[in-house]
């Protein structure tokens, strides 16, 4: 396996009359009761958002319902609340990360119980943007009644939106399932117990290249890969959102792009482009896309993967298929799902 492995992900949503993700109370409705969507303002123009926070939680709790994943348990202390900061047992400890201040009972030279505070951080293997809107977007107020049989309505204002939006993320693969213990902010990511927990399920000791002796543990293969491809796989049926009751929406991506790169660069952020007057017409840049898979050449580690379901941007399938054969042997296309797996295949091979 390459030493500086990365995988680069970049999605599309496609949703209609939704409020995926709410900011409190909107200061500027004639509702007393009225809730406003996250928007952020770039270049005087409105965008709406999903946070990367809401994001993260709707891919735990995909990776939980269909995966099969066994979610650390969330600990709360007063105002505060940590995971188990388990990454042996819990998978999502090792993918999304963990801070957690601790205590952990040791045995002193004198074979006296004592309890020594630890502190365990670990850096997320994966990371995302938040989910912004590809052009922008006015979202609109429309009011609600809360209404049964007996009794005067309770009206309410929320606002609500169509928009394609876009998504990044990146999930690097020499971490999953690979852990440092020495006492350095960051670097701490097990205890002294866990690491002794880690070797006894199978866990190895090898050289930290980067920091001079020093041993990182790592998980065997199998699992890391497991771990790896099953956090791909989970954008196949990812769900989520605000308002979903009355407002559904579907958040599995109608675009992806997969790729595997030997740096932590994420080279498909402007893919996408917007038009029209107000900017609020979502295209594919595919000009820029061309462009990126030639400046990027000697950076993909295999192929790149494309996928685009039938129904979204069929204008652009195309120039999408004319891409693979001016990259011959560079780029798949193909639907979705295919791509999703296909990749995940080549992640497989990859990581042995």
């Amino acid at each position: 396996m390459d030493k500086n492995l990365k995988v680069q992900g970049f999605v599309l949503l496609d949703v209609d009359v939704v409020a995926l993700n709410n900011a409190g109370k909107a200061t500027t409705s004639n509702f007393d009761n009225a809730v406003a969507t996250k928007t952020i303002y770039k270049n005087g123009k409105s965008y709406v958002y999903v946070s990367g926070q809401a994001w993260r939680f709707w891919w735990r709790d995909s990776l939980q319902k269909n995966i099969g994943w066994k979610l650390s348990p969330v600990i709360r202390d007063n105002k505060i609340a940590y995971t188990n900061a388990n990454p042996i047992e819990y998978a999502d400890d090792d993918v999304f990360g963990y801070m957690r201040a601790a205590s952990e009972e040791t045995i002193d030279d004198k074979g006296k119980k004592k309890n020594t505070n630890i502190t365990v951080t670990r850096v997320s293997p994966l990371k995302n943007s938040a989910i912004v809107s590809a052009s922008s977007v006015r979202p609109v107020e429309n009011w609600s009644s809360m209404a049964r049989q007996d009794g005067d309505s309770v009206p309410y204002g929320k606002q609500e939106y169509s928009a394609i939006m876009k998504g990044m993320f990146s999930l690097d693969l020499n971490m999953i399932g690979t852990f440092s213990n020495y006492n350095k902010t960051g670097y701490q990511n097990l205890s002294d117990k866990l690491k002794e927990e880690a070797i006894e399920k199978g866990a190895v000791e090898i050289d930290d290249e980067y920091v001079e002796n020093q041993k990182l543990i790592q998980l065997p293969l199998t699992l890391r890969c497991e771990r790896a491809i099953d956090t791909i796989k989970a954008l196949k049926n990812i769900s989520g959102g605000a308002m979903q009751t009355n407002n559904m929406g579907d958040v599995t991506p109608k675009f992806i792009v997969l790729a595997t790169t030997n740096t932590g660069n994420h080279p498909f952020s402007h893919i996408v482009k917007s038009r029209g007057d107000r900017d609020e017409a979502a295209v594919l840049n595919i000009e820029g896309l061309s462009e990126v898979l030639n400046d990027y050449k000697d950076n993909f580690v295999g192929k790149v993967f494309i996928g685009k379901r039938a129904g979204f941007f069929d204008d652009d399938s195309d120039a999408l298929s004319e891409l693979q054969t001016k990259f011959n042997g560079l780029v798949v296309y193909g639907s979705v799902n295919d791509m999703i797996d296909e990749f995940c295949e080549q992640i497989k091979n990859q990581m042995e």
